[in-house]
């Protein structure tokens, strides 16, 4: 059952965020960036993102789909023969936020669809795997920032997805019961965090990578947030 949620805590890329038009060209520019002219490097850097540049996007199997800089950061601080160091790891997430922001790309209509959801009585909030900073700046842009009682990144003192640190620390925030908590999101690490913190997981498919496999482990499947409203309230109604 689904009916008694109080709170929805939503994961940013692939669920607000359409993953491939802004972090495909994004990343792109990030690591020429960090190549500085370096075609080896480059080219390494895009192998071990598993980067497809010519068509300015992931393959389902990169590491960039559901993990922070913290995850990938030292496998490219070793490409450009750096070392890993958290000034390295910021300056990833300052030039991701830069080009984040220049590329931001909603699916469909988030405002739209939070709003809803918050005026039925729903507190929302945003659990990502996004330096918080990046998160916040483009929740702004996105014109959410209304709607969000919390926004946790990988970097917010309560750790990354999977592990269920921020998920817990959203629910307690709210003084609410984990068990009355869902998260929404579109990765394995988003459904791995929910259920180590007690909470419930509804999938979306609008993510960059194939979802048919966690389908059997949610508690509720819809194509894109937009859905949201209509899945929730139409039950309460």
């Amino acid at each position: 059952m689904i009916d008694d949620i109080e709170a929805l805590l939503f994961d940013k890329d692939g669920t607000l965020v359409d993953f491939d038009r802004t972090w495909g060209p994004a990343a792109g520019a990030v690591m020429q960036t960090l190549a500085a002219g370096d075609a080896a490097r480059l080219a390494e850097l895009h192998r071990i993102s598993a980067y497809v540049p010519e068509q300015r996007r992931f393959l389902p199997s990169s590491p960039l789909l559901a993990g922070s800089s913290i995850h990938y950061g030292p496998s490219w601080a070793q490409a450009l023969g750096v070392p890993a160091s958290a000034d390295f790891l910021r300056r990833i997430d300052r030039l991701f936020a830069r080009e984040g922001l220049r590329h931001l790309t909603p699916i469909g209509n988030p405002v739209c669809a939070l709003g809803r959801l918050a005026a039925a009585g729903l507190s929302l909030a945003m659990v990502t795997n996004d330096a918080e900073a990046n998160a916040r700046q483009q929740v702004a842009a996105l014109g959410l920032s209304r709607w969000l009682v919390a926004i946790y990144g990988y970097d917010s003192g309560h750790g990354s997805k999977p592990d269920p640190g921020m998920v817990r620390a959203c629910a307690a925030h709210g003084g609410h019961a984990p068990s009355r908590v869902a998260v929404v999101g579109d990765t394995a690490h988003d459904l791995d965090a929910a259920r180590g913190a007690g909470a419930r997981f509804i999938l979306v498919r609008s993510g960059p990578a194939p979802v048919a496999h966690l389908a059997a482990a949610a508690d509720l499947v819809i194509d894109s947030v937009d859905d949201l409203p209509q899945a929730l309230l139409g039950r309460r109604g």
